[in-house]
């Protein structure tokens, strides 16, 4: 079954990213960690074993030279947090066999895998997405989370502060209404709270990680 890791990137532009790390060490250096562990993360990640997509923020930024020019991106859209990331991990379902749509400029807005869009109709997954400031992913992690999806519903990368930093469906077609629901994102209480919007719902729990908020996160990462 064909896999997907969807990245949920940002353009690194001053002010625009890691604004808390920026507060303790400077909006520009900053913007050069996150541009270049963002680099760094997706080079590393690259595997025959699964698809990259790159979900993109702003919309516009699809078209930024600073992504790899052969791999594939979408636009996160609007709407909070949870919503862009629901979106996200259905996204392939929903554009298999569909054509990318065309801003003014004729540029493709997005382009989809081969394996994702190779016909319509056909059932696509499992999918899992991150974020792109955590520096200790590997493949290692990534293969142990799609082998979780074997025998669970859906897998969580913990992180040490309650949140977590992958998550994954098996089906993502199948994905409640309600999921990502009243979670309060940026706190302790982040994976908790997403793990009730799945009543019923076969987890897995992988491997916990350390993401760069602050300053103080560096030297651990």
């Amino acid at each position: 079954m064909n896999r997907t890791l969807i990245i949920m990137v940002k353009e690194p532009r001053p002010g625009r990213v890691k604004t808390r790390l920026g507060r303790d060490i400077g909006v520009i250096p900053a913007t050069w960690w996150f541009r270049h562990q963002s680099d760094r993360l997706i080079r590393r990640l690259r595997d025959p074993r699964w698809q990259i997509v790159l979900a993109v923020a702003p919309d516009r930024a699809v078209n930024s030279r600073v992504w790899p020019a052969d791999m594939p991106r979408l636009p996160q859209g609007s709407g909070d947090l949870g919503q862009r990331m629901k979106g996200m991990l259905t996204m392939p379902g929903q554009l298999a066999g569909q054509r990318p749509s065309r801003p003014p400029t004729g540029r493709a807005l997005y382009a989809l895998p081969a394996r994702v869009r190779r016909s319509s109709g056909k059932r696509v997954g499992p999918v899992c997405l991150i974020g792109a400031d955590i520096p200790g992913i590997t493949r290692a992690h990534i293969a142990r989370a799609f082998a979780a999806l074997g025998d669970h519903d859906a897998v969580f990368g913990p992180a040490d502060d309650g949140g977590y930093w992958l998550v994954g469906a098996k089906h993502p077609s199948r994905l409640p209404h309600g999921l990502f629901g009243s979670v309060r994102w940026s706190t302790e209480n982040a994976l908790a709270d997403t793990l009730r919007t799945l009543p019923g719902w076969r987890i897995a729990l992988t491997d916990t990680l350390q993401d760069v908020d602050t300053a103080a996160d560096l030297p651990r990462c």
